[in-house]
């Protein structure tokens, strides 16, 4: 049988791996939603949507583990709506929430970046010193067709990477921060890479990419950001005897 903890023991806990005090964030990290009981059966996810709510309801989790959770900045702060039918929805149920986002995209085993550079394949994958440790570099074992390193990062990814600056020639330097990292490109460039890969795309992002001659990639919000909650998940079960399952609710952004 699975032990039980509290949710706070299980956010300081994570407080302490992820660094979560480095960071300067837009929404909190830690424990958003204290539930009313232990945790023994945890449920992880990429966002705190409903759907992802009622899955954890329906498979009679105690807690809720998110990279995208509640309380942005600059949002409206009430519980109305759609945040109000959500926050209805968890308390309810007595579920906990417990959220990191930005320690999470950048833990150097566990976070989004580091594992996003595993699955493409690259080589010598190491945090920088720009963007707080955000943005990560790397490389390709051999040089690949700037079109084929496309096709690539979309089979890895399971999701159609949109591609714009440089599209000939070959790339092997790579650079990324998952999530929405598009801002970061003219950073990334001193680096002197031959690509930059994200999850989304602006509209001024086409205009650089194509005059600092880079191989840009938006490879998905999502879809770059799926792999850090679920390792950060299967982690905690380990380390604190619990079970675990991460639910896929799709999005294609």
């Amino acid at each position: 049988m699975s032990e039980a903890i509290s949710p706070y023991t299980l956010a300081e806990y994570c407080d302490q791996l992820l660094e979560s005090s480095r960071f300067d964030d837009w929404a909190p990290n830690g424990l958003q939603v204290e539930g009313d009981r232990p945790i023994r059966r945890l449920v992880s996810g990429v966002s705190a949507c409903l759907a992802l709510i009622e899955a954890a309801i329906e498979a009679q989790a105690d807690a809720i583990l998110v990279h995208h959770g509640w309380f942005w900045k600059r949002e409206d702060p009430r519980l109305i709506g759609i945040k109000g039918q959500r926050a209805r929805r968890l308390i309810n149920a007595g579920l906990s929430l417990i959220a990191y986002h930005l320690p999470l995209d950048a833990h150097p085993s566990l976070g989004n970046n580091a594992l996003l550079g595993q699955s493409l394949g690259l080589v010598d994958a190491q945090p920088t010193a720009l963007a707080n440790g955000l943005i990560w570099l790397g490389r390709l074992p051999e040089p690949m067709p700037a079109r084929s390193f496309a096709d690539w990062v979309t089979q890895r990814l399971g999701r159609q990477a949109i591609q714009v600056g440089r599209t000939q020639g070959f790339v092997q330097r790579i650079a990324w921060c998952t999530g929405a990292g598009q801002s970061y490109l003219e950073q990334a460039s001193s680096l002197g890479i031959d690509a930059f890969i994200s999850g989304e795309l602006s509209e001024q992002t086409t205009h650089q990419a194509r005059e600092l001659d880079i191989c840009y990639l938006a490879a998905g919000h999502h879809a770059t950001e799926r792999a850090g909650v679920q390792a950060l998940g299967e982690h905690l079960a380990q380390q604190f005897n619990l079970w675990h399952r991460f639910v896929e609710i799709d999005n294609p952004a």
